[in-house]
């Protein structure tokens, strides 16, 4: 078996962490899985499978992953989220890996929307690179983190997909936009950025313009243009979430 460690986050997955781990059986006998305390059967489904399973309090993404590699039986680590599946030939080109010192490894995501694959707007081709010696390598950012290294890796891309089902309803996509939208707005204000009130305005217009007409949004149908007017709204909260934040600085002063 390959000498590969996988690493989930969760909190509250039950709906999807079992066919996750389904899709990694016989891939890896090590897999760890960082709770952040999930009141569902999360937990109950993970250990239906030979995982791993612990929980710690959550404080931003990096730490929860950073966490979850220091328990990793192997060097190299894939990443996963509880809302993805490894397709049948992604398995395949992962398991034909022989693994050198340093080496970076990356395949494309396809992301679902209601059921259906996305493959326009922006969302296709999504390349991700999850596969890293954590000897080199370790998650940093709050959001939206990304894997920095000591040194540049080799780095080598797979064939296959891992499949994304991240939004069962047009409802829940709202739910996680407002969410992240809200951790961006907070970030971008922590990091001294400055925006005009016009761009309340100017930004979700060019997030609509850019997914579903310049990216070809609208060849994905009624879904396409879903997305591309949720995704817009997410940019309306985050500017405004930004604006709120230094208000409250303001009137503290």
């Amino acid at each position: 078996m390959l000498k590969l460690s996988v690493v989930i986050i969760t909190l509250n997955e039950e709906k999807n962490i079992g066919k996750c781990l389904h899709s990694l059986q016989t891939l890896t006998d090590d897999i760890i899985v960082v709770d952040s305390g999930s009141t569902d059967k999360t937990e109950e489904v993970c250990k239906q499978y030979n995982v791993k399973f612990l929980v710690r309090d959550f404080d931003d993404y990096s730490s929860q992953k950073n966490y979850g590699n220091s328990f990793a039986k192997y060097d190299y680590i894939l990443s996963i989220d509880a809302d993805e599946v490894i397709s049948e030939k992604l398995r395949s080109s992962i398991e034909k890996i022989e693994f050198g010192e340093n080496e970076f490894y990356g395949f494309n995501l396809l992301n679902h929307y209601c059921g259906k694959p996305i493959r326009f707007g922006g969302w296709y081709p999504d390349k991700k690179y999850r596969i890293w010696n954590k000897n080199y390598g370790k998650w940093e950012g709050k959001i939206h983190e990304k894997i920095v290294f000591s040194q540049p890796p080799k780095k080598c891309f797979l064939k296959g997909k891992l499949l994304h089902f991240a939004y069962e309803t047009k409802e829940v996509h709202k739910q996680k936009t407002i969410k992240y939208s809200k951790l961006m707005g907070q970030r971008d204000f922590e990091n001294g950025k400055n925006y005009g009130y016009l761009m309340l305005y100017l930004k979700p217009i060019y997030k609509f313009i850019s997914m579903y007409i310049i990216k070809l949004g609208f060849l994905d149908g009624k879904r396409g243009f879903l997305l591309a007017k949720t995704s817009a709204y997410g940019s309306f909260v985050k500017v405004s979430e930004f604006f709120l934040k230094k208000k409250h600085k303001n009137s503290c002063m």
